[in-house]
């Protein structure tokens, strides 16, 4: 069965005086979590803000557990994310019943 696990998620990049600032940070870090995490990942909101990232992570698994333990690495790996803080998260796991 395939199992889903969604990750929304806003950064704050304090240092970002622009938005080829905060472009080249986001996407160094979406680049280090498709490598780490083979998540597919996109930037969904605050697009027009210099010092403000929403994203959106996806994993897909055939075992709840697998995919449970990769998010909890992605949230663990972005609160200790060097550019920037994890302000807030929302994480769900989609399961078919």
């Amino acid at each position: 069965m395939l199992h889903i696990g969604i990750l929304q998620f806003t950064l704050e990049i304090p240092y970002a005086v622009s938005l080829k600032d905060k472009r080249s940070a986001v996407k160094s870090l979406k680049d280090r979590l498709r490598r780490s995490y083979n998540v597919s990942i996109s930037e969904i909101e605050d697009l027009d803000q210099c010092t403000v990232a929403t994203l959106g992570a996806v994993v897909a698994g055939s075992e709840p557990a697998h995919v449970n333990s990769t998010m909890d690495h992605l949230v663990n790996e972005l609160q200790d994310w060097r550019d920037g803080s994890l302000v807030d998260h929302q994480l769900e796991i989609i399961s078919p019943r």
